[in-house]
C-alpha cells in the first residue's frame, strides 16, 4: 500500500449471517487470537462496523426502494485494464495464502447440502434475494453505518457473503474496498436465486481490490460448490477445520480460527508482514548450478523480449513475467532448502514480495561464465520454449530473435550465436519435416520413460518456467542407451519423440555453425533408437493388423529418426566421416 493509504485507519465491515444475533460481537475474539498467531495485529487499531439486520429480514416496508448504483462498470479498454489490475491483486493474495493447508472434500457431504437451505433461518436468506423491499432495507441500513470515504475491508459470513457481493455496487465512490473475504457462503448453492447479483457482477467492480471465498469441507451450506462457479474472476479456497457436519462447521467463529482466513483478513487490513519482507535476503556468492543458470537465463531472455514489445502485449507480458519470476525464485529457494544448498546472490536478488502488487520487480542479469559448449543446449531450450509458462502470449519471432541476440551478446557468446540458435532450429524442423513441436506444450510426462530417466527430479513435476527449460535443455543434450530405450518406448509418443529429436538435431547444427566439435553421442543415440524401434516394429508387424495404431506410431517414429540421421550424414556429422571441403570458385569453373 502507498504511504497515504497506510496512514488511513482501516475499516472492517463484518456482515453476519442468519440465526441468533451476535449482539456482543463474539466473533472478534477468535479472529483476534488467530490474527496474532499468524503474525498480524489484532483489531484494536481497526474501526470495526458490524451492523445488525436480522429484524429487517422478517418485516419490511413495500415502499422502500433500492439505493442508487454508484459504481459503474468500466467499458472497453478501461474494463480490460480493470480486469488486469484486479488479477494482479488476486495473484498477490493467492501468493500470501501459499502454504496454507487446504482441506479435502467429503463424498458424503452432498447428501446434506441441499437440505440445509430448507432450515428456518435460511428461509430468511431466501427472503433477501427474492423480496426487493427486504433487499433495499438491508442495503440502506448497512450504507447508513458507513463513512463516505476511506479504506474498507469486507468480511461476510453466510447470508452476509450474499449481501457483501450485492453491496459492492452501492458503496460511496470514495470508499474503496481493499479486499473482501467471504466465509460459509451459499452463493453457489442452486437453491438460492442470485441471478441478479451474478448478472451485475460479470466482471470485478472497479472499487474492489480482491475477493477470496473460504469454504469448510464439512459446512453443509458452503461446501456444495465454490463461489467461483458464479463469479469466475474471484478465488475459492477450501479449508478443513475438523469440525463435524452441523452448525459448528458453518459458524463464523469456526472459520475465524483457521489460519488461512485470518491471513487473508490480516493482509487486507495491514498488508505484508514485516517477517516476509525480512525473508528477502542477499544470498551468498556461490556459483550457480544448472537449474539456477537456466532460470536466470530464462528470466533475462523474457525481460529482453518484454523490452521489444509495445502497448497491450507488453503490459500483459510484463504482468505474466512478474508472476513467473516470483514463482521461479520461490521454487529454487524451496529446492535449495530441501537439499541444504544456500541461495546464490544472483538468484536471491531477484526475490520480491509478490503479495504487494506495487512492489518493484528486480531486473534479472544475464548468467556469467557460461561456455559455448554449455550454452548450446541452454540457448536451444530458450528458443524453443515458452519462458513465461504457464501464461501464453504470442510474440513475433523477430522480437524473440533480437532478444536472443542481445542475450548472447551480454553473455559474451557473441550476437551471431543468438542468430545461429534460431537458424539451427529452423534447419532442424525442415530436415525432420515437422512443424516445430513444443515438447512442454505436450507436457514433459508425454516424453515418457526418457523424461523420467534424464530430467532432474524436483523440477519436472513442479512445472513452470524452470521445469520447462530444464526439461528441454536436458533432453536436448541427453544421450545413451537409457535415452534410446526411452525414445523407443511405447510410453513416449511419436509427437514427443519428434520434439526431442528436433531439439537434439538443433544442438548439433548449432555446434557446427559455431565451429564446435560434433558430439558423437548424438549420432550413437539416434542409431541405437533406430535399432530399438525397427526391432519393435518387426516384432509387432508379424501378428498385428496392418492398420494397427501402434504400427503407425512406430512407422512415424522410425521415419523421424531416419530423417535425423540422414541430415547429420549430409552435414558431415557422422562420426569417422570427414566433412568434404566446400569447392571454391576456381573448382566450380574447372
Amino acid at each position: 500500500m502507498t504511504e497515504s493509504a497506510a496512514s488511513e485507519k482501516p475499516i472492517l465491515l463484518f456482515l453476519h449471517g442468519v440465526g441468533k444475533v451476535d449482539r456482543d460481537d463474539a466473533w472478534r475474539a477468535p479472529l483476534d487470537a488467530t490474527l496474532a498467531r499468524v503474525g498480524y495485529p489484532n483489531l484494536d487499531s481497526v474501526e470495526v462496523i458490524a451492523p445488525k439486520y436480522a429484524h429487517i429480514l422478517k418485516d419490511w416496508d413495500e415502499k422502500t426502494r433500492q439505493p442508487a448504483v454508484t459504481i459503474k462498470q468500466p467499458t472497453r479498454d478501461a474494463a480490460r485494464q480493470n480486469r488486469r489490475d484486479f488479477e494482479r491483486r488476486v495473484s498477490a493474495v493467492e501468493y500470501r495464502l501459499t502454504g496454507q493447508s487446504q482441506g479435502g472434500g467429503l463424498a458424503a457431504l452432498d447428501l446434506g447440502v441441499s437440505g440445509s437451505v430448507d432450515l428456518p433461518s435460511f428461509r430468511q436468506a431466501r427472503n433477501y434475494v427474492s423480496i426487493d423491499a427486504i433487499r433495499a432495507q438491508v442495503l440502506k441500513h448497512i450504507l447508513s453505518k458507513l463513512p463516505s470515504s476511506g479504506r474498507l475491508v469486507i468480511v461476510g459470513h453466510s447470508l452476509g457473503s450474499v449481501i457483501a457481493a450485492d453491496l459492492l455496487r452501492y458503496l460511496p465512490v470514495d470508499l474503496r474496498v481493499d479486499g473482501m473475504v467471504t466465509i460459509g457462503s451459499p452463493l453457489a448453492n442452486g437453491r438460492f436465486d442470485v441471478d441478479r447479483i451474478r448478472d451485475a457482477l460479470k466482471e470485478p467492480p472497479s472499487n474492489l481490490g480482491w475477493w477470496v471465498n473460504f469454504w469448510n469441507t464439512t459446512d453443509l451450506v458452503a461446501a456444495h460448490r465454490g463461489v467461483s462457479s458464479v463469479f469466475p474472476w474471484m478465488v475459492d479456497f477450501r479449508i478443513s477445520t475438523g469440525a463435524p457436519m452441523g452448525k459448528r462447521a458453518h459458524s463464523a467463529n469456526e472459520y475465524f480460527e483457521a489460519d488461512a482466513v485470518a491471513t487473508a483478513v490480516g493482509f487486507a487490513l495491514f498488508g505484508s508482514l514485516s517477517k516476509d519482507v525480512a525473508r528477502i535476503d542477499k544470498g551468498v556468492e556461490i556459483p550457480l548450478d544448472t537449474a539456477e543458470t537456466y532460470a536466470l537465463a530464462g528470466l533475462r531472455y523474457a525481460f529482453l523480449i518484454t523490452a521489444g514489445l509495445k502497448g497491450d502485449v507488453r503490459d500483459r507480458y510484463s504482468g505474466a513475467l512478474r508472476e513467473v519470476q516470483a514463482t521461479a525464485v520461490d521454487q529454487i529457494r524451496r529446492r535449495n532448502a530441501s537439499e541444504g544448498r544456500q541461495l546464490p546472490t544472483a538468484i536471491a536478488r531477484l526475490e520480491f514480495d509478490l503479495s504487494d502488487p506495487r512492489a518493484p520487480v528486480p531486473v534479472p542479469k544475464p548468467p556469467a561464465h557460461v561456455t559455448k559448449e554449455d550454452a548450446v543446449a541452454m540457448m536451444t531450450a530458450l528458443a524453443s520454449q515458452n519462458v513465461i509458462r504457464p501464461f501464453e502470449i504470442s510474440v513475433d519471432r523477430e522480437i524473440k530473435r533480437e532478444a536472443m541476440r542481445n542475450l548472447t551478446r551480454e553473455m559474451r557468446l557473441g550476437g551471431q550465436f543468438g542468430t545461429d540458435v534460431f537458424a539451427a532450429a529452423k534447419q532442424a524442423s525442415a530436415a525432420l519435416d515437422v512443424p516445430g513441436v513444443n515438447l512442454l506444450k505436450l507436457g514433459v510426462l508425454g516424453a515418457g520413460a526418457v523424461a523420467l530417466a534424464v530430467i532432474p527430479g524436483g523440477f519436472m513435476l513442479a512445472g513452470g518456467m524452470v521445469g520447462s527449460l530444464l526439461a528441454a535443455g536436458t533432453l536436448a543434450a541427453a544421450t545413451g542407451i537409457t535415452v534410446a530405450n526411452g525414445l523407443a518406448s511405447a510410453n513416449t509418443s511419436a509427437e514427443a519423440l519428434e520434439a526431442i529429436v528436433e531439439q537434439r538435431l538443433s544442438t548439433e547444427i548449432l555446434r557446427k555453425k559455431q565451429g564446435l566439435e560434433p558430439d558423437p553421442t548424438a549420432w550413437r543415440t539416434l542409431v541405437e533408437t533406430e535399432m530399438e524401434l525397427r526391432r519393435e516394429y518387426e516384432r509387432l508387424d508379424e501378428f498385428s493388423d496392418e492398420s494397427a495404431p501402434g504400427l503407425k506410431e512406430l512407422k512415424r517414429k522410425v521415419s523421424t529418426i531416419e530423417r535425423a540421421i540422414k541430415h547429420l550424414r549430409d552435414q558431415g556429422l557422422e562420426p569417422g566421416i570427414p566433412e568434404a571441403d566446400e569447392p571454391d570458385d576456381a573448382d566450380e569453373g574447372a
